[in-house]
């Protein structure tokens, strides 16, 4: 039977944390334990990184681009239907050599897309045709260095289609008519926000994103003014992101040049760590793919690098990636056709790499040289560009189709244990684990033990042990992890203390003395950290039940503890990596929790949501959800004092 009791309406124990159960940060060697996990990451993926094979001939370049291109795919959770398109052409602006169709489709049903195609007025088609999908700039397909890279191609003899970013331009996905804004002000955010929603699901943010540019394609090839025979794909930052990702994916691309997006993931987790959601596809570390793997998926086809000296995306990976291909795109006999342009200057398509592109998009498409003459023309205003009267296109969102998602690849495992240990990458530790101690305090009837031990090679805990003085004998134990840190157990520690217990307080990753700068963004937490997990194949939430469940580990090993009598209390943001410690380790005779996510569920239907990307697994809904992980702990004994929403309010029952 099962034994599992809601207190509902309980007050939270409010408590002052007591400075001298914090320590870390006064010892020289523990000072910068706060950055030991971004450190220890960048060293996993290192570790991953290092058995890339080497490619020495054609045929290994294709075998790896075929595994890398169905990867892609899986990762982001494989690809929509393929629906009718439904395009429609809604108004036009005219220009001396080109003319710009303003224009609305389907990329899936009821999923409106607002793009701008140009059209050439000179020459004879069918001509060459761009793909140009938008970087993250203000203004959307508007942005003034946008307009000049596609009406500088239209004026050249090319068609170029450009399409508003989902989060962007027309088709904002948390739209507030006050504020005639986005509710979270940037398109980034948005994709992150989105992209916790869609990892729940087991799919990715790129899944809607890349599907709208290659539904842009099939509508680009299908005009009669384009040759379908050639098109060629370029954009900058996240455009330059799509263009390696489309170009990874859909062979009736034939020329590429992403630009400000190539670097290598070493440089990129140490300067600038994992960019939002859309950029991230995991676990893409932990199967050793790296940037060169893009123009691996691409080659033998024309590939051109642009990248900026002081770009943030580091100049050095964008070398050392552009070296390795190098090797063998020389190698496959195809020398000619990987080339990259620096320019001294910062991150946007600037006119150094725009003059790049259309030189090489001209050599490979028109098989002429460029005039390398950058053509002047009028700008049109953002409201000249829009397709729709007021401003967004309505219809479906990417919240409202993956909750559609959700219903449908919801399951239930047969064992929901093994399964939530395989989508948060856990796995146990073996035996006691190693110990370095720091000092004792001495207080009447108990003194407190410090220490920090090692979680798994790498990563080590700030914990306290207090042991009452009297008495002899095994004792109950209590493993206590709270969101703000083991200094919260002060208030109780007397009580306990009198209780006969032997009370372990531990700083699990990320918080208490564990925490930096990046742990307290208000929407998404330590994002970056949370991501580079996922790209190793682990996640957060996984990392930190191994931390509990280390400490169950060194309280059983000890001869004055009561194996069997072992319970935990997860406060907080420690509330949810407790539950699923619990789960994993029976030795947890029962377990307390305050503060606890109500479900993954809630954050598929709550559409703004605060600081549960800690808590993701990816996939999870599809085999369990928090409430079967309580269910998997009876018929231990689990009380739950307080739940709290997506929004981190508690629930009121």
């Amino acid at each position: 039977m099962r034994s599992v009791i809601l207190i509902a309406l309980s007050i939270p124990l409010i408590a002052q944390p007591a400075d001298d159960l914090n320590f870390a940060k006064s010892i020289g060697e523990l000072r910068d334990l706060p950055q030991q996990l971004p450190l220890w990451l960048r060293s996993e993926a290192a570790r991953h990184l290092s058995q890339r094979p080497k490619l020495a001939n054609l045929a290994a370049v294709k075998s790896r681009a075929a595994a890398f291109r169905e990867q892609v795919i899986s990762n982001i959770g494989g690809l929509p239907e393929r629906t009718p398109i439904n395009a429609r052409t809604v108004g036009h602006i005219e220009r001396e050599h080109f003319r710009i169709e303003k224009v609305i489709f389907e990329s899936q049903p009821d999923f409106f897309v607002t793009a701008n195609l140009y059209i050439p007025k000179r020459g004879k088609g069918p001509y060459p045709a761009i793909l140009f999908p938008l970087g993250h700039e203000a203004g959307a397909k508007s942005h003034e260095a946008w307009q000049y890279v596609l009406g500088s191609f239209a004026t050249k003899g090319f068609v170029a289609l450009a399409w508003d970013t989902a989060g962007q331009g027309e088709r904002v996905q948390f739209f507030d008519p006050d504020l005639r804004a986005s509710r979270l002000v940037q398109s980034t955010r948005e994709h992150t926000m989105l992209g916790v929603q869609t990892l729940v699901t087991g799919e990715s943010f790129a899944r809607y994103t890349i599907w709208d540019g290659i539904r842009a394609l099939d509508y680009l090839a299908s005009r009669p003014e384009v040759d379908a025979n050639r098109i060629g794909v370029t954009g900058n930052s996240g455009g330059g992101t799509h263009t390696a990702y489309l170009a990874a994916i859909d062979d009736r691309l034939k020329v590429a040049a992403p630009s400000c997006y190539i670097t290598n993931w070493t440089r990129l987790l140490a300067q600038l760590g994992p960019q939002d959601a859309e950029q991230n596809l995991p676990p893409f570390l932990n199967l050793g793919y790296d940037f060169p793997d893009f123009l691996y998926a691409f080659a033998p086809k024309p590939y051109l690098v642009l990248s900026a000296i002081r770009d943030f995306f580091p100049i050095g990976g964008a070398r050392a990636t552009f070296a390795e291909a190098k090797t063998v795109y020389d190698a496959i006999g195809a020398e000619d056709k990987l080339k990259m342009v620096e320019a001294d200057d910062g991150h946007g398509y600037t006119l150094p790499r725009r003059l790049a592109a259309y030189a090489w998009m001209s050599k490979w498409l028109k098989g002429v040289e460029d005039d390398g003459i950058e053509p002047k023309f009028p700008l049109a205003t953002e409201a000249e560009l829009q397709c729709t009267e007021r401003g967004q296109v309505g219809g479906d969102t990417v919240f409202t189709l993956n909750q559609r998602r959700a219903t449908s690849v919801r399951g239930s495992a047969p064992d929901v244990a093994t399964s939530a240990r395989k989508r948060t990458g856990f796995s146990p530790g073996a035996g006691a684990p190693p110990v370095t101690p720091y000092g004792v305090i001495h207080r009447t009837g108990y003194r407190i033990e410090k220490f920090v031990y090692e979680s798994e090679p790498g990563i080590s805990i700030p914990a306290v042990l207090a042991i009452p003085a009297s008495g002899s004998g095994m004792r109950k134990a209590v493993v206590y992890a709270d969101g703000g840190g083991k200094a919260m157990a002060a208030a109780k520690l007397d009580q306990w203390m009198a209780e006969g217990k032997i009370v372990l307080a531990i700083d699990i990753r990320g918080l208490g003395e564990l925490a930096s700068e990046r742990t307290n963004d208000p929407w998404f937490g330590d994002a970056a950290s949370i991501q580079a997990a996922l790209l190793i194949g682990r996640t957060m939430v996984g990392m930190r039940a191994l931390d509990i469940t280390r400490a169950v580990d060194m309280l059983a090993a000890r001869m004055d503890v009561d194996s069997k009598s072992i319970e935990a209390i997860g406060i907080g943001r420690a509330s949810v990596p407790m539950l699923y410690a619990a789960a994993f380790d029976k030795r947890i005779q029962a377990v307390e929790l305050d503060g606890l996510l109500a479900s993954y569920q809630s954050i598929i239907d709550t559409r703004i949501h605060r600081r549960v990307f800690e808590h993701v697994a990816q996939g999870a809904i599809r085999d369990y959800d928090l409430p079967d992980l309580v269910k998997v702990i009876a018929p231990r004994r689990v009380t739950i004092r307080s739940k709290v929403d997506a929004m981190g309010e508690p629930l009121v029952r």
